[in-house]
């Protein structure tokens, strides 16, 4: 019986695949965190891109006169 346990607890069987998820969660938690962090710069720049994206576009138009 002792052996037996002694044998569950020296099992590293599966143990890579643990330490993978848990890096891909802290991975993930950073990225979130991040993201939050910096939510409002992304904001400004994707604002600021529409923009300049809607600017090219109507320079892009013909004359109204045509």
């Amino acid at each position: 019986m002792m052996n037996k346990f002694k044998s569950l607890l020296k099992d590293e069987q599966g143990q890579g695949m643990t330490e993978y998820g848990l890096v891909l969660g802290l991975i993930a938690v950073a990225v979130v965190g991040a993201l939050v962090l910096l939510r409002g710069h992304i904001i400004a720049l994707f604002d600021n891109a529409e923009k300049t994206v809607g600017e090219g576009v109507t320079d892009m138009a013909p004359p109204s006169g045509t």
